[in-house]
């Protein structure tokens, strides 16, 4: 998914418009997490670069990614530039997990 997204609409109000963002954003993932597995992976994981612009964009975690956009409209910037890409997840690249 690569999509540029403009927040300033004649009618409808800068809210509404990053909650039909962050919505887009959340039904892209939910539908990528659907698909099968290939053979060997165990989980989808998810490449993200955020942005105001394509040339701009940075490499960001995805856990972090509505916090950005958030940061963005705070400073009153009315472009968002949203790029992200799925991958399949071996057993060999997961992450190890955490002890408590």
């Amino acid at each position: 998914m690569k999509k540029t997204y403009k927040l300033d609409h004649p009618k409808i109000k800068v809210p509404r418009v990053v909650d039909s963002v962050k919505h887009d954003i959340r039904k892209f993932l939910k539908k990528e997490r659907k698909k099968p597995l290939p053979s060997g992976a165990i989980y989808w994981g998810f490449d993200c670069k955020f942005g105001q612009s394509e040339e701009a964009a940075a490499e960001v975690h995805l856990s972090s990614l509505m916090k950005y956009i958030d940061e963005l409209v705070a400073n009153n910037i009315m472009t968002l530039y949203v790029e992200i890409t799925p991958k399949a997840i071996a057993a060999d690249d997961a992450p190890p997990a955490r002890e408590s």
